[in-house]
């Protein structure tokens, strides 16, 4: 019988449309997405950096020059939630510098009769 169809199922071409990764859309939305979060909590992350520096390299000052502990028995003085924040030392200027995230960082210098005091902040400086 004769249909008058002469393609067969293994001559007749199939036309399939290559498929598209979804990932690179998927990353550059999530990314996005994270840019503009980032954007948005700039302000706050930035002053509760400053915030915990300032307090690390206070507190860890006065408990390594006022208290003679050693530095990394220091780190106990910190509250929950600080540890991101690493602390380095200069015995000879005696001051502790406090950083978050090699982002933010604070120093405090002790002076004999004041304690530790904290370094100014430089104009624009966060």
């Amino acid at each position: 019988m004769a249909t008058g169809n002469n393609s067969s199922p293994t001559t007749a071409s199939l036309t399939i449309a290559p498929k598209r990764r979804k990932w690179p859309r998927v990353l550059i939305v999530l990314f996005a997405m994270a840019a503009l979060a980032l954007a948005a909590f700039w302000p706050t992350l930035r002053s509760f950096a400053l915030t915990g520096t300032s307090y690390g390299a206070r507190v860890a000052c006065s408990c390594r020059y006022a208290g003679g502990r050693d530095l990394a028995d220091c780190r106990k003085d910190f509250e929950p939630g600080m540890e991101l924040v690493t602390l380095s030392e200069d015995r000879q200027s005696k001051s502790v510098t406090a950083r978050f995230a090699l982002l933010f960082g604070q120093t405090a210098t002790y002076r004999e009769g004041w304690g530790c005091v904290l370094e100014p902040w430089e104009k624009g400086a966060p």
